[in-house]
């Protein structure tokens, strides 16, 4: 079987895909880390300064990760030789392994017992910051592709 033909679209809108793959969980991730934020706030106004700080360092450190991911698929999917690809080619199968993992570590934070609220008021921040601006960046791309 040709899983080319699995809900075939056109390369343009496997772009589009990660633009919604990326951006959406990058704006729910930044609003729990916000809300943690404002939960250390309450308790301890003076640590928010440096979650905020290590927030940045995290949104530019996962930024500059991600950058690699960028490039690397959006070449990827513009340098397919056939006009429509599957919904699911946005992706190669490496790239499908590496989000399950990062996807099933960063649940699984949620439900280790004993991880402090300071941590995801300074990790989550960065991380949703790095995963909208990758979002924006494919945006950019499919933009450009048109």
């Amino acid at each position: 079987m040709n899983v080319d033909k699995i809900l075939p679209v056109n390369r343009e809108h496997l772009l589009l895909m990660q633009v919604l793959f990326w951006l959406f969980p990058g704006i729910k991730i930044l609003i729990t880390g916000i809300t943690a934020m404002k939960t250390v706030n309450d308790c301890n106004p003076e640590r928010v300064w440096w979650l905020a700080l290590i927030a940045v360092v995290v949104a530019v450190l996962f930024s500059l990760m991600f950058n690699n991911f960028i490039k690397r698929y959006t070449a990827r999917i513009l340098g397919f030789p056939e006009r429509k690809k599957s919904l699911f080619a946005f992706f190669d199968l490496r790239g499908y392994i590496l989000i399950i993992f990062m996807m099933g570590l960063g649940i699984s934070l949620k439900f280790i017992p004993g991880i402090p609220a300071e941590f995801f008021a300074g990790f989550y921040p960065g991380l949703g910051t790095a995963l909208i601006i990758a979002g924006i960046r494919y945006f950019v791309s499919w933009c450009k592709s048109l």
